[in-house]
Order: structure tokens, then sequence, then C-alpha cells
């Protein structure tokens, strides 16, 4: 009996195995095995056999332990390095033709020839009907003329609403007159996926004083404008253009100014791949003639260093979440939106701080308070291959004397690259657990990767069950076709299934998994990716073919045979020739082996036409310019649908937001009553309400350190101020002199993080003793500023400030500053110029309102810098030295650097008084536990120097024991006779230095020895 049971059991898992490797084998063995017990084929018996008698079963045993045997060895190997453990799997598994994942030839409208321009064939509309209400007017917009349909279907008749909707800001909404049931998601995002403005309770008394004034027009047809009426400045006008609205098209554009300076609209630097974030900063300067006060629009790049300019700045949102083009044009800006309405808002500033924290206050939240932990430095790569092999990333990071606070694992983590699901033998739960339970003893912490796809398993393999799809597929929580059926898409664990987040059930499973998963592994936060959403293949291409899975991409992954990385920064080829030489040769070898023939006749794009009253999702006819083209190549499907009948389509660029919300709510239950830390990919306007954001994968080129500036600087404006790159580039291989720089200049930013891509060289910071040295020295600084990071925090989310800024924001009557976007401010006080060029041993840097009120101090030196007004000035910067200032006016509370944020807030503190060429200066420090989403206890203390006097000043009832130690006083003119700490005299540890003007007082522990805070106290000198 036991035979038979053997028997069966084993040809049954042997048949399995064959077909996911590949049918004709399965077909075999089977045909195989009924000739063998028809007797038609024989095999012949084993002489002594001492456990199985048929030849049958020994043949069976035979090929069951050699693919367990297999299996095992796979499972081991893969432990081996980082290249062996991306392209390791259980069996030989199907590769996705290349050719699924290749769409229908499309051509943005953009770049198209033959596109009809809609502002020539349109009739636009005439406004009619208009009404007053309470806080503007409405009215009824009609076609003008013969309905064009050049992208669509007009809409015959639209509904105005102009509503002043506070002192600052205007909302004008254009929308189709006729919505109901079957078409309000084409047109209407709701509310419950993103916030919609309304007019604040007392509207109808600060409205009246509102700086904003709308005016329309029927000449020639329909068109609006928005002037500021203090100045009379025009800020929006579609005059000279045409609406248009149709069902799947919409056109209007603003005329903008000359050399028009504006910020935000991510995020360009992926094109659209990443979400988006529809809209903008206006700032526009103005030269004032000093005997009349006259105000001149400015709309050159040359200004006048002495002169005296002033500038308004205004912003502008869209609330729409359809795929589009903003188009920026010489003279305008122009919006085409597949869908949707017209949903604007207006805000009146006038300086961009005013506008920012009006858009965030009062439109898309307040961004969420970090952890202190977080802005800890983050150490992660796609590659780590067992649990074994992060300890040592950890110790490494440990014996090198660099401070670590987390640690991070990408997909090589998971089972078959399934989510909630760790490998059984290398990060298998019971050494995990122990891992971490010594890594969260040293103060440090674990954050994993979570991606958006979830491995839907073969229904005829029962020992390919994953829970984790059976208990979402049973609760409604996944994507559908338009036929009712599951979306399967294919992305790492092979064909997938994607959340519905909109449906009944996905959020509740999405924490129910995430709570289970956290039992059996203790991470401290998420990393959310692939949430464009991605996938490999166009449409549900798995559906027929769940046999097959897993599945691997129809691409090869870095590293593998084909795909290795032989790629480096910019200049390599200067500094490591022979490498560098031998690397060239080495791609061009795989180029020319792995390179298919190019044809050479011209693409037939596909280009559609409108159907009157029938919408085409998946190939609208308007093509926008989407880096993928074909809207489902590399992404889901326009066509996947919500349970509630939605489709992507109107959704897409909300996947994103939606699952960062999910997990938000789930890591409340996981951590209940603490911060939930994440770091999303695709993001949407209001997603720094939950997150933070990564700046996706990157390379590691001189440029994209660069651009890494201007991006961080985008979603302090967009509010996400959590924000960072992969330091030292994630695609392609570092090298020495760039991951020096690079780890210094991240150094500065809110996000701190090395990644880097599997089959690429390592470029940890203790790869090469330059940079370990760099990087130590940069968190030196670090660590120092980290009460004041926590503090600018403290305020981005309580009042929309920002944390990184641009000098034009801060300075924001300064037109040389506009597009300045090599340097940076941190908060007000610190100034940051980097070296962003290779082989570069200086930095050439401005000193913004050097002359005209301000003065900075080198941060290492502490000696006034010596500035004019407008000077680039050349500034010495050797490799591994980032030059770092303090803005005169502020005073910073520091702490000392230690391995760890707890380890730091343990130490003592400093305060460090940069004071103005006035002999003044302010600055305010918030302290709570670092972890609590609503605090118990908080403090808040306020610093301000004058008349050779420190006072601070502190509200609330958080304890912090740590003492003062010392205080540094920065452009101090003359020796201090008598140096005083709430009227005690202090005896020793007075020092003056009278070549650089620094004061510096030592040795005040005993005297807080309560604790830096826990009183009032003031010094004079």
């Amino acid at each position: 009996m036991l035979e038979y049971i053997f028997l069966a059991s084993s040809s049954i898992f042997i048949s399995l195995q064959a077909f996911s490797f590949a049918p004709l084998l399965g077909w075999l063995y089977i045909v195989f095995v009924l000739a063998q017990l028809s007797g038609w084929l024989k095999l012949r018996p084993v002489d002594g056999a001492m456990v199985f008698a048929s030849p049958l079963s020994l043949f069976n045993a035979f090929f069951y332990f050699t693919i367990l045997l297999s299996k095992i060895t796979n499972a081991q190997a893969s432990s081996g390095n980082a290249v062996a453990s991306s392209t390791t799997s259980y069996r030989a598994i199907y590769t996705v033709p290349a050719a699924a994942d290749v769409g229908q030839p499309v051509i943005p409208n953009i770049l198209d020839p033959q596109a009809v321009d809609a502002q020539a064939v349109c009739p636009g509309y005439i406004g009619s009907n208009v009404s007053r209400t309470e806080l503007g007017l409405d009215a009824t917009l009609t076609l003008a003329g013969p309905a064009c349909n050049v992208y669509g279907t007009d809409i015959e008749t639209l509904s105005l609403t102009v509503e002043y909707q506070s002192a600052d800001r205007l909302a004008v909404r254009i929308v189709p007159a006729d919505i109901d049931a079957s078409n309000i998601s084409h047109y209407i995002l709701n509310d419950s996926l993103v916030y919609q403005p309304s007019a604040d309770a007392d509207a109808n008394i600060t409205s009246l004083t509102n700086d904003l004034n709308f005016v329309w027009s029927n000449e020639p047809t329909f068109s609006f404008s928005v002037y500021r009426v203090s100045t009379g400045d025009m800020l929006f006008s579609t005059s000279g253009t045409k609406l248009v609205f149709e069902n799947q098209f919409i056109e209007f554009a603003s005329v903008l100014p000359e050399n028009y300076n504006l910020y935000g609209l991510g995020e360009s630097i992926h094109a659209n791949i990443y979400g988006t974030h529809p809209f903008y900063l206006d700032t526009r300067y103005f030269e004032v003639d000093p005997a009349s006060g006259t105000l001149s629009l400015v709309t050159t790049n040359e200004t006048n260093a002495t002169a005296d300019y002033v500038s308004y700045s205004h912003g502008v949102y869209n609330r729409n979440a359809h795929g589009q083009d903003i188009l920026l044009r010489p003279a305008n800006i122009t919006w085409r939106l597949l869908g949707g309405s017209i949903d604007l808002y207006f805000y009146a500033g006038i300086s961009p701080a005013e506008v920012t924290a009006q858009y965030q206050t009062s439109s898309i939240g307040l961004p969420v308070m970090q952890q202190y932990f977080t802005l800890g430095f983050h150490q992660c790569r796609w590659g780590y291959t067992n649990w074994s092999e992060v300890e040592t990333v950890v110790n490494n990071y440990e014996n090198f004397g660099i401070p670590l606070e987390n640690i991070w694992t990408d997909i090589d983590y998971m089972n078959e690259y399934r989510d909630f699901d760790n490998d059984p033998i290398r990060f298998n739960y019971t050494t995990g657990q122990a891992f971490l339970s010594s890594l969260h003893a040293s103060g440090r912490h674990y954050i994993p990767i979570v991606d958006s796809a979830i491995y839907i398993p073969d229904p005829n393999n029962a020992s390919d069950a994953y829970s984790v799809f059976e208990n979402g597929n049973a609760t409604g929580s996944f994507m559908m076709n338009p036929d009712g059926s599951l979306y399967v898409g294919e992305v790492w664990p092979g064909y997938t299934v994607f959340p519905d987040w909109i449906s009944g059930g996905a959020g509740q499973w999405w924490i129910d998994e995430m709570v289970n998963w956290h039992n059996k592994i203790s991470f401290d936060g998420i990393w959310i990716d692939m949430s464009e959403v991605s996938s490999f293949c166009v449409g549900s291409c798995g559906s027929a073919n769940l046999s097959l899975n897993p599945v691997h991409p129809p691409f090869l992954l870095p590293g593998e045979p084909g795909d290795k990385v032989f790629t480096y920064p910019e200049g390599f080829n200067l500094t490591n020739a022979t490498e560098a030489s031998s690397a060239a040769s080495a791609e061009s070898t795989q180029v020319a082996s792995t390179s298919a023939a190019v044809s050479s006749t011209s693409t037939s794009y596909l280009r559609t036409t409108p159907t009157p009253g029938v919408r085409n999702i998946n190939y609208p006819p308007y093509t926008i310019n989407n880096v993928q083209g074909d809207l489902a190549v590399h992404a889901m499907s326009p066509n996947a649908t919500h349970a509630d009948g939605t489709q992507d389509y109107e959704l897409h660029n909300l996947f994103g937001h939606q699952i960062l919300n999910a997990t938000y709510h789930a890591l409340l239950n996981v951590f209940p009553g603490k911060r939930p830390f994440i770091i999303g990919r695709s993001n949407f306007a209001g997603t720094g309400t939950f997150a933070g954001h990564w700046g996706g994968d990157n390379f590691s080129l001189w440029a994209w350190m660069y651009f890494s500036i201007p991006q961080a600087l985008s979603f302090s404006l967009l509010g996400i101020p959590m924000f960072g790159v992969d330091t030292c580039g994630f695609a392609g291989n570092t090298d020495e002199e760039l991951c020096n720089r690079w780890m210094q200049l991240s150094a500065f930013f809110p996000f701190y993080r090395n990644h880097n891509t599997l089959g690429a060289n390592s470029q940890e910071a203790y790869v090469w003793a330059s940079v370990a040295e760099a990087t130590k020295a940069a968190m030196a600084v670090r660590f120092q500023l980290l009460p004041y990071m926590y503090t600018l925090f403290y305020l981005a989310h309580t009042t929309g400030n920002t944390v990184m800024r641009a000098l034009s924001w801060e300075f924001s009557n300064d037109p040389s500053l506009a597009a300045v976007d090599n340097q940076f401010l941190l908060g007000p006080a610190i100034l940051i110029t980097p070296v962003l060029g290779q082989g570069a041993t200086t930095v050439n840097g401005v000193f913004p309102g050097s002359g005209k009120g301000e003065i900075y101090y080198d941060w290492y030196n502490q000696s006034a810098i010596s500035s004019f007004p407008g000077e680039n000035k050349t500034i010495d910067a050797p490799l591994g030295h980032i030059p770092v200032y303090v803005r005169g006016g502020y005073v910073i509370p520091t702490q000392e650097m230690a391995m760890t944020t707890r380890d730091a807030r343990n130490t003592n503190w400093g305060v460090l008084v940069a004071l103005g060429l006035q002999g003044t200066a302010s600055g305010s420090l918030y302290l709570d536990d670092g972890e609590s989403l609503i605090p118990n206890a908080t403090l808040y203390v306020e610093l301000a120097a004058s008349a050779n006097a420190l006072h601070a000043s502190g509200r609330g009832s958080y304890l912090d024991s740590n003492p003062l130690a010392n205080v540094t006083i920065l452009g101090v003119q003359t020796s201090a006779q008598n140096v005083s700490l709430n009227g005690v005299a202090i005896a020793s540890g007075v020092s003056y230095n009278s070549s650089t003007k620094v004061l510096s007082i030592t040795g005040l522990a005993n005297m807080t020895s309560m604790g830096a805070w826990s009183q009032d106290w003031v010094l004079t000198w």
C-alpha cells in the first residue's frame, strides 16, 4: 500500500514539475507512465531492491529526490552572491516573451506632424445665464458653433462655478452640465480619493479682502482671467485661446510673461511614470523705481545686483488625476487632459512661502510628521542575499565608525518575490527575528520593500498556494477585467493581480496582511515600490497562462548574462583609465552579442479617431507624451476595472497615492499610537500627508546627482519634505569620487539613503576609505543639525513650511536667484554649496543678500564670509569637503554625533548663535518623544539673542534631561568681559577669538544639570 501511495503522489509531483518547466515534458512523462502501466513499455526490474518492487517506483524515486535535491541546492546557492540570488529559482521557469510588453506604436500628439490643432478647428464656448452667488457666480457655457469632435465627443453644455473661498484662495470649476451615475467617474474626481477644497466657514467675510479678481468675456468666445487687485497684474488668462471640452480631451491655456519663473509640476524627471502633481508656483519680479515707486515687470535674465526689486508669487492647482500633458511654451502654459474636469484653485501668496502654506493647508493637507529615527542614515541595495550578509553590512558600518540607523532589504528577502512572505532559507523568520532583536537593541531599525502587485498562484498546483492572494480574492480586493474576471498582469513574482483600493475589502485585507507579517518579522517601516502601477506585460496577459506561474519577466535582470553592469560615471576614464577601457570593451562585446537587427522600415503609428458618444479607453484619440507610449505598456491597462465600475483610465495616477494611504492605515494597526514611516514611489497631490518619497531609479552619474537638488526642491514645494534619492546612484556602477561627493550632498537631504542595483559594484560608504571619511565628516554636521531638522519638520507639519528651500524662495526679491538649482537652503539658516562636477576642487556659489543686510559664517571655521552683492564666489572644496554656511540672524540648538539617533538624543546640548549684522539672532526648538502620533508631552523653546544676551524660553511639559554644555556665538565684535547664566558669573570656559570674532562658552553642564530646557534662562556677555 505504501508503494502505491508513493507511486501515485510522486507521479503527480513529477508531472506538475515537468509541466511547470515545459508542457511538452509533462505530456511526455504522462505518456511514459501510461505506456509502462499498460505493458507497452517495460522497465527492467532492479535486482535486490529493498523498498519498492516496481521499477516505475524506483524510476519515480530517482527523479523525486533529484528534484528535491535541486531545490535545496538552488536555495543554498542563492545565498552565495548578489547576482546568483536574483537569477536562482526553485525550478527552471518560463520567461515571458519580450513581445508581451510591446504595445501599439503610438506617437505623442505634441510630436505628431499629422496632429490636428484643436485651437484651429474647435468652436469654443459662449457664456450665458450668469447668476451671482454668495461667494461668486454660476454660469452656463454652450458650444459656440458646430462640434469639432477632434479628440473625443464635444460636450454641448458646461457649468461654470466661481467661488472666492477665503482671503487668499479662488476656485474656478468647469464641468459638464449633464452628469449622472453612468458618467460621473469620467468627469468628477471623488472627494473621498482626493480632497476637494471648499469655502472656509467664514468665507463670506474673509473673501471680501481677497486680492484675486475673476473676470470673464465672450469676445470672441468664452475666456476668463484672474487678476491681482493690488497690482493689476494678470496672473492667469485664457484670452486668445478657445476652451475645448470633450469626453476624452480638455484643452485650455493661459498666457505667461516673457522669461517666466514656474516651479512645481512634478515629477517630470521620470517622464510622468511616477505620478503627477498638477500645481505650480509662479514668481514675478518687478523693479522698483526709487523715485516714484513704480513697478516694472522684469522680463530679462540680466538684472542689476544693486537695484531694488520686489516679487509677487501666486499658485495654481488643477485638481485632475487623468493622464495629461502640461506644456510649458515660450508664451503660455497649456493643459491637455484625457478626461475629468477643470477644477482650478488660485492662491494669492504673495511670497513663495505663503503660496506653499496656502496650497498645503487648504487643498492637499500638511506633511506627515516623521519619527526622529527616520532622519538617521539608511543603507539598502538590491542584492543582499541573506540575513548573514545584511548583518555583515550593519557590522561593517559599526566597525568603520560610520553611523547607520536603518538597514533595508529589496526584493531579495521575498519568497519567490511574493509580498508578505520571506524566503524560507535565506531570510527565514527565526534567523530574522534573532537578527532584528539585536538590531533593535542597538537602536537601529529595519525597513523592507513591499511591491504593489500580488502573486496569483497556479490553480492547478496545490504546492503553489499563496494565502495572501486567497485572502484578498475572498474579500474582492483586486482589479478586474471589464468582463468581471481578475485582471492578471506580470511583475517580479510572475503573473500578478493588483489591489483595488476603492473596493470595500482591500483596505482591511492590506491591514490584516501587514499585521500578520509583522508578527513574523518585526520591521519598523515600509518601502512601497512599483506603484505606478507597474506591469511587465500589456493587458491581462496572465489570465490564460496561470499554469506557467511563476514566470520570469520579459527582460534580463541586472547582472544576468547579457545584462552585466559595465557603465561608470562621466570622467571615470580620466581617473581609472585601465578599468574604464576594460569595462567599455566588455560592454561593447555584450551589446554586440545581444543587439537585435534594426529594421530600416518606417514606423506606422496607431492613430484613433473618435466615435461619437463612445470613449476609446485603451487608445484615446489624443496621445499624451508618456515615456512608455502605449498607456498599457509597463503599466496596468486603462481598461482594468474597479469594483464600482470605474476604470483605471480615470484613476491611474492615483494608484501610488492610494497604496500609500492604505499602508499608512495598516501601519497604524501594526504600531498603534506611532507615526507610520513609509517611503513610496508614485504619488499625487496630497501624498505627503502620509508618506515620504524617494527619487526613483536614478543613475550613477554626475548629472543625476545635480538633478537631485531641483527634484528635492520640487517635492518640498509639493508638500513632501521627506525626500531623498538613491545616493551614489542606483543604476550602473558608481566610483569613489562620485560617491564621495554624493554621500556628502545627501547628508543634507531629509531622507538620506544609499541604494544601488543588482549586479553593480558595492557602494556602501565603507567601500572606499576616502568615502568613509567624507561621509563621517558630513554626518558630523548632520547630527549636530538633527534637532534643527526635526524642528523644521514640525513646522512643516503644522504650518506648511518647507524644509529644503530654493534660494529664490527664501530671498524672494532677488531675481538673480530665480534659476539657482546648484545650491539650496536647509530651512532658513543653513546654506549648502556642493561640488557637482567631476574633477572639481572648487565650487562657485552665491551668498544671497550679501551687501543688503545678510551675513554668512563658515560652518567649519566659524569665520564671517566676505561677499558683495551678486558675487558668484569661488570656494575651495577639495574632495571630502562640502561647503556649509550658517546664515547670520539665526540660533541653532545642536547635539553631538553618535552611532544612532537614539544615542545622539542622549548627548549634551549646544547652542550656535550666528549674529546678524544688527547683532541679533533667533531660533526655535521642538521636542517630543520622537515617535508618538499624538505625543503626551511636547516642548517648544524659543531662542532670541540681542543686546549681548541670549534668552531661552520654553512652553510645554516634555522633559529632556540632557544638560547644556556649550554656547558658541559668531560675529561678536569685541571681547566679552563678564559672562553669566541667569545672573551667575561663569568663571572658566570662556574664550574669544579676535580673528574670527567667535565667543565660545563651555563647561555649562553642571549649571544646567537638570536639563538644558528645564527652565527658562538668559546668558549675557
